[in-house]
């Protein structure tokens, strides 16, 4: 009896009180609020840039301010999670969100929404990291497999359920608030999220909290900005001298930020982004497979929401609720993820792929033969497949990238995964966004959402392949 209450008072600066169901539901609502916000102006954006007389160029910056400043300052908010405390920074960083939130649904014009939105995109990144980094912490075994599922499972549904919500919204005019309610809708959320998190999320940190990498913060802020900053805004704006100075200037800053990361980790200090942390295979492993398929997810998403409204001719609710069926198939799908992957292995991502690569040639087929009639019925099975298929991968690939990592480091591990993820749907946007807006002019609307398709499934293809090179089991 002794026995059983010192171990865990032993024990206890480096084992966490566990993570219980309402602290799990608590984390995962946290979770899913950024990725809905990244998705749901999506079909919004026509509206809002009718309300507020904002141009092309404009509207793109509400999309990719959030993208940017989010993406750029996720692994800050995960290492300062581990020095500070992540329960701490998690209640920050969603209280900052709402304001944020409240601050878009309230923006008198164009410019403050974007400035709002790059606010808003800046406290999700302290908020999220926490999410991932909590669960490592404080579950191990049986239960971080299938808090790891559901973490997966909430990041795909909140990816589509934003577009369907958007439109939902929009359309629904409440209080006459239009397209302001996709953000004021938070604004409730949010203070649930905060009542249920003093209560039922434990605070954790790491074990030897070390300051700040300033050099490593800066250098790889410069180091996304010159990437996403002009392959966001480059197209709208013509391509000018800056779009393409920034992007001569990114493999040097990406190339000086490794060089002072590898540096600090070879002196035993703690870096930004430890470089031996890409040792752990299953990490880098799937960091590389997040990459296509991030840029997939998102671009199509994005190029589909356009399609729909401009070439189909669509209200909001109809495009958003054409890819329900992506969303219903994800949730049920997703579910058998922990069942599957524990039978067949990693194989589960393959075959993944391969129904995600079926489903969108299916949709292509569809837009070349029912052009301009493409709604809810002739997406269907297209998008009902493919959503399968991106379940059996997502939920899995997030629990490849995290199954080694320690929880001293789960900080900046959750932080890096989700800046590639974050910086991959950016990349997304603007590259398959580009091609399909540059197409359209000369190709006509249905030749280039095909080819945009097309694009996108030798990605899928891609991903497919790459995963044949992962370990057969996952921890």
């Amino acid at each position: 009896m002794t026995q059983t209450v010192t171990a865990p008072a032993v024990r206890a600066p480096g084992t966490p009180p566990a993570l219980g169901g309402p602290g799990l539901f608590t984390v995962l609502l946290a979770a899913a609020l950024p990725l809905v916000d990244f998705f749901i102006v999506n079909v919004a954006l026509p509206t809002i840039g009718a309300d507020l007389g904002a141009g092309e160029a404009v509207l793109e910056l509400v999309v990719a301010g959030y993208g940017v400043a989010y993406a750029v300052l996720l692994v800050l908010g995960g290492r300062l999670g581990d020095l500070f405390g992540r329960r701490r920074l998690f209640l920050g960083g969603m209280a900052a969100f709402g304001l944020t939130s409240l601050a878009c649904g309230l923006a008198p014009g164009a410019w403050s929404l974007v400035a709002a939105r790059v606010a808003q995109g800046a406290s999700a990144a302290a908020m999220l990291p926490q999410v991932l980094a909590t669960i490592q912490a404080t579950t191990t075994g049986g239960r971080r497999a299938r808090a790891m599922s559901l973490y997966g499972a909430t990041a795909g549904l909140s990816m589509v359920a934003g577009q369907i919500l958007g439109g939902l919204l929009v359309a629904a005019d409440l209080a006459g608030t239009g397209w302001r309610a996709i953000f004021l809708v938070n604004v409730p959320v949010v203070l649930a999220g905060l009542v249920l998190a003093v209560r039922f999320v434990p605070e954790t940190r790491s074990q030897h909290p070390e300051p700040v990498d300033g050099p490593g913060t800066v250098l790889l802020a410069a180091s996304l900005l010159t990437l996403l900053a002009p392959l966001t805004e480059g197209r709208a704006a013509g391509w000018p001298l800056w779009t393409w100075l920034s992007l001569a200037a990114f493999p040097l800053v990406a190339a000086a930020f490794y060089a002072v990361e590898r540096r600090l980790d070879r002196q035993g200090r703690t870096p930004l982004v430890p470089p031996s942390l890409f040792a752990l295979a299953s990490l880098r492993r799937g960091l590389v497979l997040m990459l296509p398929f991030s840029m997939g997810f998102s671009g199509f998403m994005f190029v589909i929401a356009l399609a729909l409204q401009r070439g189909a001719g669509l209200g909001p609710v109809p495009a958003g609720l054409a890819l329900a069926p992506m969303a219903v198939a994800f949730l049920f799908v997703s579910l058998a993820g922990p069942r599957l992957i524990a039978r067949f292995g990693t194989r589960v991502v393959t075959a993944g792929a391969v129904l995600q690569g079926v489903g969108v040639l299916l949709i292509a087929l569809a837009a070349w033969r029912d052009w301009p009639h493409l709604g809810f019925g002739a997406l269907l099975p297209g998008a009902a497949v493919a959503g399968a298929g991106q379940a059996l991968q997502l939920p899995n690939l997030l629990r490849i990238v995290m199954s080694e990592i320690p929880p001293a480091r789960a900080g900046v591990g959750s932080g890096v995964m989700v800046t590639t993820q974050q910086s991959a749907f950016a990349l997304g946007v603007a590259t398959l966004g580009t091609l399909f807006l540059t197409l359209v002019p000369h190709q006509g609307m249905r030749d280039a959402l095909v080819i945009t398709l097309l694009v996108q499934l030798a990605g899928v293809a891609l991903t497919g392949l790459l995963s044949l090179r992962l370990p057969r089991t996952v921890g």
